[in-house]
């Protein structure tokens, strides 16, 4: 039996020309399912595994009914919501609509945290037709009288089930509740648990039941491999798998994790971004476009990508660390083999994990292929095959904590176990080649020196000090450091410091002479090459 079209399924054919302006000419099974109901008007209730088309499910109905009784826009009075779990999904959401909604005249917003409420509430007065929103920044507008949602024609909730287990539901119900009791409800999730069944019994009428490809069914182009590995190994099996070309996307379970494995990453020569709940708005778009582009093409992030999130040919999907439940790993694993394509999951595991990664496949219903194997091993090729390439760690300071050293006996304890760190020990200078040695040297003699009391910081050996004109001119021995009371840096012609942008502040709160952070007990902040009376030390 042939797949019908989208016309054929009743779309107008003024959406189904826009659709095929996207390169989307024939329905995935969900929507060919759903379609015939959702455009009749009548309430849905959609079931299917990540990746399989929902999207389109349920946008296509809301723009077809909007655009077929056209009225003039309110201020703060949308016709039709669509809620969704995360800000990333609600911006994809709207990505998916603009395309077909300005052919239509239709005006679409997306309303969520992390950013200024301000803009939002400014497009919802000017009037829009669709709400894309995260249930508590909407829920925020709806109480201060920014919108309201009595004109709402059709609500759908995508992602039901994963709003259930963030626990949005009673903020769920209150603003289903404001919606008119009349109005087309649409749900589509990929699991039906029984958060989302409450939501079912109380707001939707006579849903027609649509599931295609329920969450545990295997996924034939997506191949999935336990490597067993010591947590040494960790880090560099990641290295090779992430330095092979193609798109991968890497999951860790905490955002402290996620940030520190893509520092390791990036210092590794691997260019990588990160994605969670610690970034603000700004970066997470920033990120993520950066991935989507194919800018960088290792994304490391928390469940927070793991629902909703699509990105074309993710070729591989890493648990660095794996997921506690069942339902985590395979929302993430749905990132890759998406819509036919085929792609590659892969869990690291050590020792300690080994009964719950065995429990968690069992749920999942997949029987993944388990080699025990370290760094080098040639299974890693094949997984993500092509040449590996890497890029020089960046180049910018980043901070780094370091672990106390003794200190002699009756001397202060130094004070630069948390220091920022540039490129070459100490630093490297601008100058000539000789200043670059000298502020190695001028550095160890610092380092010496580390232990003198806070009073005694301020004097260096050959008693350079800056001169009273702010010049950046140095007298005195070369090659010893030290910082003064109030923090400006001092010392000879060998110390160097990576400069920060801006006129950084040092430790005491005051700025250093010349706008460079000066450290206390540490290498001063000017190299060799611009204290030769260069603009930039002064």
């Amino acid at each position: 039996m042939s797949t019908p079209t989208f016309t054929e399924l009743g779309l107008p054919k003024t959406l189904a020309d826009a659709l095929a302006g996207q390169g989307v000419t024939s329905p995935f099974p969900i929507q060919a399912a759903t379609l015939p109901h959702s455009l009749a008007g009548r309430d849905v209730l959609g079931r299917g595994r990540t990746g399989s088309g929902k999207t389109y499910g349920f946008v296509l109905p809301v723009l077809a009914r909007l655009a077929a009784a056209p009225v003039r826009r309110r201020s703060g009075r949308p016709r039709a919501l669509i809620l969704a779990p995360t800000r990333e999904l609600a911006t994809q959401i709207e990505s998916s609509i603009l395309p077909l909604a300005k052919p239509l005249g239709l005006e679409v917003t997306t309303i969520f945290g992390g950013v200024s409420a301000n803009p939002q509430i400014s497009r919802l007065r000017g009037g829009v037709d669709i709400v894309v929103a995260c249930p508590g920044r909407l829920a925020d507008h709806m109480r201060s009288g920014a919108v309201g949602l009595d004109a709402v024609e059709i609500t759908v909730l995508d992602e039901a089930d994963h709003m259930a287990d963030l626990g949005f539901l009673p903020e769920v119900r209150r603003i289903m509740a404001a919606t008119p009791a009349g109005g087309q409800r649409l749900l589509f999730s990929a699991t039906l648990d029984a958060g989302v069944d409450v939501l079912v019994k109380r707001f939707m009428n006579d849903p027609v039941t649509h599931s295609v490809d329920p969450a545990r069914s295997p996924v034939s182009t997506m191949t999935h491999h336990v490597l067993h590995l010591e947590e040494t190994h960790r880090l560099p099996v990641l290295v090779d798998l992430t330095a092979a070309p193609g798109r991968t996307l890497v999951f860790t379970r905490t955002k402290h994790r996620a940030k520190q494995l893509t520092r390791k990453l990036l210092a590794s020569g691997v260019p990588a971004v990160e994605l969670h709940g610690n970034l603000g708005q700004t970066a997470r778009t920033r990120n993520l476009e950066a991935f989507s582009s194919g800018a960088v093409e290792t994304l490391v992030a928390t469940d927070i990508a793991a629902r909703g999130i699509h990105v074309d040919d993710v070729t591989l999907v890493i648990h660095a660390d794996p997921p506690v439940e069942h339902k985590a790993y395979l929302h993430r694993s749905g990132r890759t083999a998406r819509a036919g394509a085929s792609g590659t999951v892969v869990t690291l595991m050590t020792d300690e994990q080994v009964a719950d990664v065995r429990d968690l496949t069992r749920k999942a219903g997949i029987k993944p292929t388990t080699t025990q194997l370290g760094p080098g091993h040639p299974l890693l090729s094949e997984l993500a095959p092509g040449e590996r390439a890497f890029t020089a760690p960046p180049r910018r300071p980043t901070v780094e904590t370091r672990s106390k050293k003794p200190t002699a006996k009756g001397a202060a304890p130094s004070r630069d176990e948390d220091r920022t760190t540039g490129r070459g020990r100490g630093g490297r200078g601008r100058g000539a080649p000789g200043g670059a040695r000298d502020a190695r040297r001028g550095a160890a003699e610092g380092r010496s020196r580390q232990s003198r009391t806070d009073e005694n910081r301020g004097a260096s050996a050959g008693q350079g000090r800056r001169s009273a004109d702010g010049a950046g001119r140095r007298e005195g021995g070369a090659g010893k450091s030290g910082t003064s009371r109030n923090g400006q840096a001092r010392g000879g012609a060998g110390e160097s410091e990576p400069r920060r942008s801006g006129a950084a502040k040092s430790q005491s709160g005051q700025k250093s002479a010349g706008g460079a952070p000066a450290r206390r007990g540490g290498v001063a902040a000017f190299s060799a090459g611009a204290r030769a009376g260069s603009r930039r030390s002064r």
